[in-house]
């Protein structure tokens, strides 16, 4: 009898040199290079070019990636029209599905797969992208969205284009450090989504706008909305044992705690976790670093917690982070798409260089032998 792994669990489809993680030991790696190494020197635009290059870049390359990103990063008037037409209640993840598309019917390039062509629209989808978001978040707040500026880097631009201010060099650097977090994770669900759409020899953005639908999904990418969400229903630091022993008794997930992979704590936890106490300072901020890390000494002092190997994801620390700088909680799973664009990206294009229709099996177990039936006689 054939054995089922439900929802693929532990099941090997192919081979990669993109991303590596070791779920037991709480190890991630980008093209050889841990995490631990990456996360306290690495830009986000640095991260791109290891993962759709394979290398660090050097001063020239980078220079290079980063005019090519600037040079892409302004709409054009059929873009705004069609943000200004969304209706403002629009769930900013479906935003990003539909501008991503609409940036593929400006694509000269058609349907190409030579690695030079799929950079290029790498490159425009990266680079329009956060525009498209931050264009709509302030149309749907009743403000003039701002242009893109063309001296910043990617993470503090798209802070620019949200706020209409220049951010901290603070901000900044903690904006970029959650890019470089949420840039690549392997086959996970979005980025398989992407492989199994690009494998088709369907066109990059379509592929794309397959990882941005498969990342909406509440088991996926909404989860940051959510861990935000049950720290404002804490609301303040004493609240969060008998907010915690509701959840034990009502048997409510805790969001934030636990992953798929991990049975270690996520190694890109403790880097978010730091940043947002760094970022909180002693702010009106700091209830929220605060709340966020009285629930996770509780639930590490858990027997439950203990026995399960449950520690705080990604997620977790990354919904405080958010919220300090300035995005409402519905733009959280978009964050974590202008991220992952780059993971998928690097993913399309290595199923383009060596491609074969991805095409599962699955038992079936539904009734055999059925007799037609007249439709009067029905």
């Amino acid at each position: 009898m054939t054995e089922i792994k439900a929802g693929l669990e532990d099941i090997v489809v192919g081979q990669q040199d993109i991303c590596f993680i070791d779920g037991d030991k709480g190890e991630l790696v980008y093209r050889g290079y841990h995490i631990d190494e990456l996360a306290p020197y690495a830009t986000f635009e640095e991260i791109v070019y290891l993962l759709w290059h394979g290398k660090l870049p050097n001063q020239k390359e980078l220079a290079q990636l980063n005019d090519r990103l600037v040079a892409r990063r302004s709409l054009n008037e059929d873009h705004l029209k069609l943000i200004r037409s969304m209706p403002s209640n629009a769930r900013p993840m479906s935003v990003c599905r539909t501008g991503v598309s609409q940036i593929g019917l400006y694509d000269p390039e058609k349907l190409t797969f030579d690695k030079e062509t799929s950079l290029l629209k790498a490159d425009d989808i990266l680079a329009k992208t956060p525009t498209i978001m931050a264009t709509f978040d302030r149309y749907r707040r009743g403000l003039r969205p701002i242009p893109p500026r063309e001296d910043l880097s990617h993470a503090a631009n798209f802070l620019w284009m949200l706020n209409g201010k220049e951010p901290t060099r603070e901000a900044e650097k903690a904006l970029d450090l959650y890019l470089v977090l949420l840039a690549e994770h392997d086959y996970n669900a979005s980025t398989f989504a992407c492989r199994v759409t690009a494998s088709t020899w369907a066109g990059m953005y379509s592929a794309v706008v397959s990882g941005i639908g498969a990342l909406s999904g509440h088991a996926h990418g909404g989860a940051v909305q959510e861990a935000m969400e049950q720290f404002q229903e804490i609301g303040n630091v004493n609240n969060v044992e008998p907010w915690f022993e509701g959840c034990l008794n009502s048997k409510k997930r805790i969001m934030g705690i636990g992953h798929r992979v991990y049975k270690a704590l996520d190694p890109r936890a403790p880097h978010l976790r730091a940043r947002v106490e760094a970022l909180a300072g002693q702010s009106e901020n700091r209830k929220w670093f605060d709340i966020a890390a009285k629930l996770e000494e509780i639930t590490g002092q858990h027997p439950f917690f203990q026995e399960r190997k449950l520690y705080p994801n990604v997620d977790y620390y990354s919904a405080p982070l958010l919220h300090m700088l300035g995005l409402e909680n519905d733009m959280f799973t978009p964050m974590f798409a202008l991220s992952r664009i780059a993971g998928w990206c690097a993913h399309i294009m290595a199923q383009y260089a060596d491609n074969r229709l991805i095409r599962p099996r699955a038992d079936y177990v539904g009734p055999k032998g059925l007799k037609w039936t007249p439709l009067e006689d029905r």
